[in-house]
């Protein structure tokens, strides 16, 4: 057994103390996950690890012999939430990168480079990627299991350990499922893994152990079998905290709110179903399914045909239009769907509500603050200033932002589309309470997720999407992770 220890690291920018007498012990053989809110200080140690940082104090032993602060990334594989690849380029192409192609008579020697890359790939079976496939041609989850195969191919060094930092983050339920078969597979084979993840249920699933990280400090290092998901919350943020969903409401709603009636867009195809006044419905489904084309034209994004009324009257078919008639939407990909990074909270919470609160055709920056203030309190933001730009802010504050610009238009129907993707639990806390606080005031929430938990414990009801079609919608009573992947696999007798 392999075994990296750090003892006692401290990290420090200026006033900011982000690592503090941290020790840690790495082993193979295992999955180690590691958590903490953002700004814990995991992504500070991890680019120790990675040595792109140098830690101010500590010391660093590989079995036991000491080690330059530099020298403990040797048989260390980092994968990263965001790939570097090149999706011109094949898989086999992909996998070589970083090392010389096999070459015969002084030209690349293609059927080697192939036949190394396959056997690369069948070492974690892997047998559903060809190794001539372009790289752009993949899911998000399949190029990150290329990414981990490229590290088994004979002419590499073989990793002992590698560092996963938010593996899951942008992956659906499907590919999920194959990276942890593959994170098995490797324990299997000898070697350990450091899983950094905000997502419980992935934790506890995976691994042996886990660390928590609070404030730069250490908290604990404890068996996975000797805790439990409370156990981790309150380490994490220093604070009991009750069920990490709030109670659904106790009655069943009745006055329906929104109508949908076979409405089609892109692969969507002849949805129809209904959500009443304060209810919260789910949108199950793989891949593929439908989900964001839903959403999508719901909120005046993308052209569909079919009947749409909102309390009894058609909604406008475009964005603007949608958004002013109470349907406001958080896209999936904050940084890039929904923030202008670069600009400050009050422009992010204020920019679709500008008409309202200029005065004159000027903009009133004493009201867009006032507001960005009150929103900000409303959705319990942390930040310095309303006027800190957002790229300041954690991945979870962000998320808040983009919900206090929702707030802020008194929305009547809220379409929510991964909304916890990327924050740590304390912030997926809030976000779930104003959720429920949203609902219980009157608004329809509609949430697509490739978070099971995170439907099953908010929503009231959950449709069933496969396959561009909605095959039905289910109560939520009694309803199991593993009964809603069947549906959503459609092994259950589906019927509209």
């Amino acid at each position: 057994m392999t075994t990296l220890t750090l003892s006692d690291i401290s990290r420090r920018y200026g006033a900011v103390q982000a690592l503090q007498g941290v020790s840690l012990s790495l082993q193979s053989g295992e999955v180690h996950a590691l958590m903490g809110e953002n700004g814990a200080g995991k992504s500070t140690l991890i680019r120790i690890l990675a040595g792109l940082e140098r830690a101010d104090s500590g010391a660093f032993h590989l079995d036991g012999a000491a080690l330059p602060p530099l020298d403990c990334t040797s048989g260390l594989r980092f994968i990263h939430q965001e790939l570097q690849i090149i999706p011109a380029l094949s898989v086999a192409e992909n996998m070589h990168i970083a090392r010389p192609y096999p070459r015969r008579f002084g030209f690349v020697d293609w059927r080697a480079l192939h036949r190394a890359s396959a056997r690369a790939l069948a070492r974690l079976g892997l047998s559903h990627i060809r190794p001539q496939q372009l790289m752009g041609d993949l899911g998000p989850g399949d190029q990150m299991l290329v990414r981990i195969a490229a590290s088994l191919l004979e002419s590499a060094t073989q990793p002992w350990l590698y560092v996963m930092d938010e593996p899951t983050a942008a992956l659906t339920g499907d590919e999920a499922a194959r990276l942890f078969r593959v994170i098995r597979e490797l324990v299997t084979q000898g070697a350990g893994v450091l899983y950094v993840s905000h997502r419980m249920g992935e934790v506890m699933e995976l691994s042996q152990r886990v660390t928590i990280l609070r404030d730069g400090r250490l908290i604990e290092t404890t068996p996975i079998a000797k805790t439990d998901q409370a156990q981790i919350i309150t380490a994490m943020t220093g604070r009991a905290m009750a069920d990490l969903y709030p109670a659904r409401a106790a009655a069943a709603r009745t006055d329906t709110r929104l109508s949908v009636e076979n409405l089609s867009s892109g692969r969507l195809q002849n949805a129809s179903f209904t959500v009443a006044r304060g209810e919260i419905l789910g949108l199950a489904g793989l891949a593929g399914s439908g989900r964001g084309a839903l959403l999508a034209a719901l909120a005046g994004a993308a052209c569909y045909t079919g009947n749409v009324t909102l309390d009894g009257s058609a909604p406008p078919r475009d964005a603007t239009g949608a958004w002013r008639a109470g349907i406001a939407h958080v896209p999936p990909e904050r940084r890039a769907e929904g923030l202008m990074l670069d600009q400050s909270i009050t422009d992010n919470i204020a920019l679709p509500h500008l008409n309202r609160l200029s005065r004159m055709g000027l903009r009133a920056h004493r009201r867009e603050r006032a507001l960005a203030s009150d929103k900000g309190q409303a959705v319990r933001l942390k930040a310095a200033s309303v006027q800190a730009p957002v790229a300041s802010l954690s991945g979870g504050n962000q998320q808040k932002v983009l919900f206090a610009r929702a707030l802020a238009g008194n929305p009547r129907l809220l379409l929510l589309n991964e909304p916890t993707r990327g924050v740590d639990v304390a912030a997926k806390y809030d976000i779930y309470q104003i959720i429920r606080d949203l609902a219980d005031s009157g608004t329809s929430v509609i949430i697509a997720s490739s978070d099971l938990p995170e439907l099953i414990g908010l929503c009231d009801r959950i449709a069933i999407l496969r396959e561009g079609h909605l095959t039905r919608v289910i109560a939520n009573e009694n309803l199991t992770e593993g009964g809603l992947l069947t549906h959503c696999y459609g092994h259950q007798g589906d019927a509209a």
